[in-house]
Formats: C-alpha cells, sequence, structure tokens
C-alpha cells in the first residue's frame, strides 16, 4: 500500500431520496471535496485506486450511492470490505428523514421517487428503508433531517466531518427536544428530565427559555437537579471509555421534557459543560426551544 492510499480519505453519502443527500454534497464540495454524485458502486474501489496514484492531488473525496443505483447492494459491501483490506480510511454517512417531512418535500419540489414508478410516494419511502436498512446499521453518522433547515445541516455536517475533533475521540451530540414533538430518531441514549419541576407553571418564567438565567437558576439550583448532574456524570465516565473500546465514534444524546423550551434545555447546557471538561467535542442543538 502506498503512502498516497493511507492519506487518501472517502466519505460515502447515503440515505434515503429527499433526506438531503444534494445539500450534502454541496456543502462537502464547498469545502473541497472532489465530489461524485450517483457513483455505481462497483466503482468505488477502482476510483479509490485511481486517487491513490503518485501524483494525485485529490485527497477528499465524497461519493454519492443510492437506490438510482442497480447494483446498490450487488456490489456495496464488496467494494467497502476491499477498501478496508486496503487500509483505504473511508466514513459513511446516512441520511434520513420522517415519513412525513420526505412526502411534503417531493411535494414540495414536484420531484419523482425514483421508486415511486407507480403508487404512492408513502409506499417508495417505506420501501427504500427496506432496501437500505442494512446500509444504515453500519453508517459511521446518521443525521435525521426532519427538523434541520439547510444552514443547520452544513453545520452538523462541519460539526462531524469537516471540523470534528481528533478521529479517534468519540464525538458527542446533545438535543434538547419535546416529548410533545416527538423522540429524535438518532437518540442513542434518551433522559427524561420532566421530573425536575417545570418552569412553565410561574407565570414570570413561562415566556422564557432554559437559555434565560432565572429559567436556568429554577432548574439548577434545585438539590434533585444536583444529584441528577452528580449520577449522570458518574455515568458517563463508564460508558463513553466503553463506547470508545467498542469503535464507536459518534453519540447522541437527546435530552427531554414536555415542550422542549425549559428544563431540557437547562440539562443539555449544563451536560454539554461537564462533557466538554471530561475533554469531548459536543455538538449542541435546541431541537424545539423555539416551538409553541
Amino acid at each position: 500500500m502506498s503512502g498516497n492510499e493511507k492519506d487518501l480519505r472517502i466519505v460515502i453519502i447515503t440515505g434515503l431520496s429527499g433526506a438531503g443527500r444534494s445539500e450534502t454534497m454541496r456543502c462537502l464540495e464547498d469545502a473541497g471535496y472532489f465530489c461524485i454524485d450517483n457513483l455505481p458502486s462497483s466503482l468505488i474501489q477502482n476510483l479509490a485506486h485511481i486517487f491513490s496514484l503518485p501524483g494525485s492531488k485529490i485527497k477528499r473525496v465524497a461519493l454519492v450511492i443510492d437506490v438510482r443505483s442497480g447494483d446498490y447492494f450487488d456490489h456495496l459491501f464488496d467494494a467497502l470490505m476491499a477498501l478496508k483490506r486496503e487500509e483505504i480510511g473511508y466514513q459513511i454517512l446516512f441520511l434520513e428523514a420522517s415519513d412525513q417531512t420526505l412526502v411534503k418535500r417531493f411535494k414540495e419540489t414536484r420531484r419523482r421517487h425514483p421508486l415511486a414508478t407507480t403508487g404512492r410516494i408513502v409506499d417508495a419511502i417505506k420501501e427504500e428503508r427496506k432496501r437500505l436498512s442494512a446500509v444504515r446499521d453500519i453508517a459511521d453518522i446518521v443525521i435525521d433531517t426532519s427538523n434541520l433547515t439547510a444552514r443547520e445541516l452544513h453545520e452538523k455536517i462541519a460539526e462531524t466531518i469537516l471540523f470534528g475533533v481528533e478521529e479517534k475521540k468519540l464525538q458527542i451530540s446533545v438535543i434538547s427536544f419535546g416529548y410533545k414533538f416527538g423522540i429524535p430518531t438518532d437518540a442513542d441514549l434518551v433522559l427524561d428530565v420532566r421530573f425536575l419541576p417545570n418552569p412553565y407553571y410561574l407565570d414570570r418564567l413561562r415566556p422564557k427559555s432554559g437559555k434565560d438565567q432565572e429559567v436556568y437558576e429554577f432548574v439548577v439550583q434545585r438539590p434533585e437537579t444536583a444529584r441528577f448532574f452528580e449520577l449522570f456524570r458518574q455515568l458517563l465516565e463508564y460508558l463513553i471509555p466503553q463506547y470508545e473500546i467498542e469503535g464507536k465514534s459518534y453519540l447522541t444524546i437527546a435530552i427531554g421534557c414536555t415542550g422542549g423550551r425549559h428544563r431540557s434545555v437547562v440539562v443539555a447546557e449544563e451536560l454539554v459543560k461537564i462533557m466538554r471538561e471530561m475533554g469531548y467535542g459536543i455538538n449542541l442543538v435546541h431541537r424545539d426551544i423555539n416551538k409553541k
């Protein structure tokens, strides 16, 4: 194996149609990646060899691979095994969204779903999920774009791929959310903080959010909150090294309260401080803070 092969980095972008693959490719292209859309998976290994040849100046490659390619499962896993044997580094980024979100996006853009030759869009989406389930299971990064704007997706890509922390260290995302709006589908750990006293029931605090000092003090100054942080820090000190031993690269922790505006926001902010003290890079998202 040449030194060039070790330097080459490949990001394989895949996932559900309408979940943001094209937007992700544009983001990586703007960051200097050489991008190829709708690449047959049988060509991945050959392409890696070409970019690994002496004198090649292309070191960052993004490949969009999906069900539009008829040989999706026929050759994809063989190609990935070949890259591993030759020690060519790659990451699989899987993009998904809720059925409702995908149907809405297809209707707004008036694009045809690649599997919707006949029948309803929702049936095509379900079939695509089924076909992609094996790839999702081995993905290094899974991003649910249901509630992300284009700008927020770019920020997520920057955090996880472009400017992530040291490659061998676990990268952690913390999401505050409201149970009334649903649990984040990409969460690895879900913590329910509805046991804490709710600022919503105080007229002076209801219009504010967990980022306001009064709400913050109301939540963190409770003895049950202090005990919760103490116990959860102990849990993280045990769990995170175990995840790293198992080779996990990304961990998403979702913190939920009723509306996602008060308690979960405060707790998420505090947990980020704790984990940064532990030396981990954190991506923090308050998903529902502005929802009514």
